[in-house]
């Protein structure tokens, strides 16, 4: 795809165009979807302005990945899937290598720990947004299961980074107080 023309004024009016050339109200439940895997996507970048090398690439990795369920969403009924079923084995392998470095869970974590552990945090509450918008969306429009389970497995995997960072950076978990 090549984008000649940022501004189009196609979409003045409150609608906007889908993949397939349909035009759609820019509060449809596909726009919404569209919208959260961008903003994950983003924050994700802002997450990588401030990550240490080893995770890199892991990351601009899923930020492609959160481009191919995009290319999906914005074609409704699209019949090649762009994201491929290996990519949910991908972040369970990482997940299970990161959680392996990690001291066991004893309580609910308050988001935080340290600058990039926080900015973490940020863009797995935001996956956590994107998953339940496709939840709402597959209700009635039928999705790939692929995205839905990586789009969870995602949030998994930001946790148990952001865990991760924390811990290598000296940071503190700080957890939940149950105050009774």
């Amino acid at each position: 795809m090549r984008i000649t023309k940022v501004t189009t004024k196609t979409g003045d009016q409150g609608d906007t165009t889908l993949g397939d050339g349909s035009y759609v109200s820019k509060d449809n439940a596909r726009v919404h979807c569209l919208g959260s895997i961008d903003e994950l996507n983003a924050s994700m970048g802002l997450a990588l302005v401030t990550l240490s090398e080893e995770h890199v690439a892991d990351l601009e990795s899923i930020q492609n990945d959160l481009f191919n369920i995009g290319g999906e969403l914005s074609i409704p009924k699209v019949e090649k899937t762009l994201l491929h079923e290996d990519r949910v084995d991908f972040l369970e392998k990482r997940i299970e290598s990161i959680n392996k470095q990690l001291p066991p869970l004893e309580e609910f974590i308050i988001p935080g720990g340290s600058e990039t552990g926080a900015r973490l945090h940020v863009a797995r509450s935001i996956c956590r947004r994107a998953e339940r918008d496709l939840v709402s969306l597959n209700n009635t429009e039928k999705l790939s299961t692929d995205i839905l389970i990586y789009v969870n497995r995602l949030s998994d995997y930001l946790f148990v980074l952001a865990r991760l960072v924390i811990d290598k950076s000296g940071g503190k978990e700080i957890q939940w107080d149950r105050s009774d």
